[in-house]
C-alpha cells in the first residue's frame, strides 16, 4: 500500500534498518571485520568464502568442517578455532555454500588425517556436501560425511527430506571438534558425530519474523497477536501458528514435544570408504528414558533478549526434573540465529561419561571459549 505525503508517493510498509552499507556486500564485509577482530584466532579465504584455523592444518589432527547459509551467527564462522571447527563454509543469506568453498576449505586445513564434515539437514547443503567430498576423494583427502536431522518438529520441510538439522548442531561441532584434539581417527569422529545427532532432539519457535538485507521485509507473515511453534531457522512454516502464550507455557510445549519424541527412523546417505561408494544406513533414535543424563540448551533465534531466554531455562529444569531427567551440563545463549527473529529453541542431548568430558574440554574460538 501507499500513500502520498508531501508530494512523494512513499510505502507504508516498515522500513528496514539495518546496519549494513549494501545487501550484496554484507557476508563478504561482515567476514572481512571478522577476520580483522580475531586475527589471532582465524584467518579468512575470500573467492571462494571460507573462515579457517589461524594455525591451519593442525600435524596428525582430523579437520573439522561445517557450513550452511549466512544469517545464523555465530554458527558456523564464530566457532573456528581449537577445540571445535578447523574450517567453516558461508554461503550468502540463507543460502547453503558451494562445493569449490568446501573443497577449497577442506584442501587448506586437511593435515593428512582426513575430514569431518557436519551437514544440517538442508537440501542444498546435503547434496553440495556430498558434491564437495566426491570432488576431494578425488585428491586423495579422506572424508566423512555426517548429518544432523534433529528437528522433532515436522517430518519434511520446505527446504529439505526428512527433519531438519538445527540447534545439535552447535553441541555436535563442540563435542567432535573436541574429539579431533584429543586424536580421535576419522572413524571415530563420524561414529561419535552420528552418536550425537541420534541423542539430540530439537525444537524452536518464534515470536516474529526476520528481515534479510537482500527483501527488506518480513519473510513470512506473523500477526503480533500469534506465534509459530516448530519453525525452521529460515522461517520455515511450523506446527502450528497460535495465540501468544506465556513463557512456561512455550517452553513446555516444545520441552514436551522433545522429551516424548520416540521411534524416529530415516535412511542416511554415507561414504562408505572401505566400498569406495556412498551407502544408505537406517538409524533410530533412542528415547529419552527416566534417570538419563542430558544437557540443556536454550537458544536465542537473533532478537531475543537474553533474559527471557532465563525464564524458559528455568522452566525448562523443572519440565526436565519432573520427567527424570538428570541436566549435566547447559548452554543459554544464541549461538544458532535467524537473523533477528525474536524467538528461542530448546535442545536436549542425552549425555554420557565420553559426552561429558569432551563438552568440558577447553575450547578458543570467536564464538565460544572456556576451559
Amino acid at each position: 500500500m501507499k500513500q502520498e505525503a508531501h508530494g512523494e508517493t512513499v510505502s507504508s510498509s516498515p522500513l528496514m534498518k539495518k546496519l549494513i552499507n549494501n545487501a550484496d556486500n554484507a557476508v563478504r564485509e561482515s567476514l572481512e571485520g571478522m577476520a580483522i577482530a580475531h586475527a589471532d584466532l582465524i584467518k579468512v579465504h575470500f573467492d571462494p568464502h571460507f573462515i579457517y584455523r589461524a594455525d591451519a592444518p593442525v600435524k596428525n589432527k582430523v579437520a573439522v568442517i561445517s557450513g550452511g547459509g549466512s544469517g545464523h551467527e555465530p554458527m558456523h564462522g564464530g566457532f573456528v578455532g581449537m577445540g571445535m571447527l578447523d574450517a567453516a563454509c558461508p554461503g550468502e543469506i540463507f543460502t547453503s555454500p558451494t562445493p569449490d568453498q568446501m573443497l577449497e576449505a577442506a584442501k587448506k586445513v586437511n593435515s593428512g588425517a582426513g575430514v569431518l564434515n557436519i551437514v544440517k539437514n538442508y537440501s542444498g547443503d546435503v547434496m553440495n556436501f556430498e558434491m564437495a567430498a566426491e570432488l576431494a576423494i578425488s585428491e586423495d583427502i579422506k572424508v566423512r560425511n555426517i548429518l544432523i536431522d534433529d528437528d522433532v518438529a515436522v517430518k519434511d520441510s520446505t527446504y529439505t527430506q526428512g527433519r531438519r538439522g538445527v540447534g545439535t548442531t552447535v553441541l555436535a561441532e563442540k563435542i567432535c571438534g573436541a574429539a579431533a584434539e584429543k586424536g580421535y581417527d576419522l572413524t571415530q569422529l563420524a561414529n561419535l558425530c552420528r552418536q550425537v545427532n541420534l541423542n539430540g532432539r530439537s525444537m524452536g519457535m518464534a515470536l516474529t519474523s526476520c528481515i534479510t538485507p537482500a527483501k527488506g521485509s518480513p519473510t513470512f507473515e506473523l500477526p503480533e497477536e500469534e506465534i509459530e511453534v516448530g519453525i525452521g531457522i529460515h522461517g520455515e512454516p511450523g506446527r502450528e501458528r497460535m495465540s501468544v502464550k506465556s513463557a512456561d507455557e512455550i517452553t513446555e510445549m516444545l520441552a514436551l514435544s522433545i522429551i516424548k519424541d520416540t521411534g524416529y527412523t530415516r535412511t542416511v546417505r554415507e561414504w562408505d570408504s572401505e566400498k569406495g561408494e556412498w551407502s544408505d544406513l537406517e538409524l533410530i533414535d533412542p528415547s529419552f528414558e527416566k534417570g538419563d543424563r542430558v544437557l540443556a540448551f536454550v537458544n536465542g533465534m537473533g532478537g531475543t533478549p537474553l533474559a527471557e531466554l532465563y525464564i524458559v531455562y528455568r522452566k525448562l529444569t523443572e519440565i526436565c526434573d519432573k520427567n527424570g531427567l538428570n541436566i549435566v551440563r547447559n548452554l543459554v545463549g544464541s549461538y544458532m540465529t535467524s537473523l533477528d527473529m525474536q524467538g528461542c529453541s530448546i535442545t536436549l542431548l542425552k549425555m554420557d561419561d565420553e559426552l561429558i568430558k569432551l563438552w568440558d574440554a577447553p575450547v578458543k574460538t570467536p564464538a565460544f571459549r572456556f576451559g
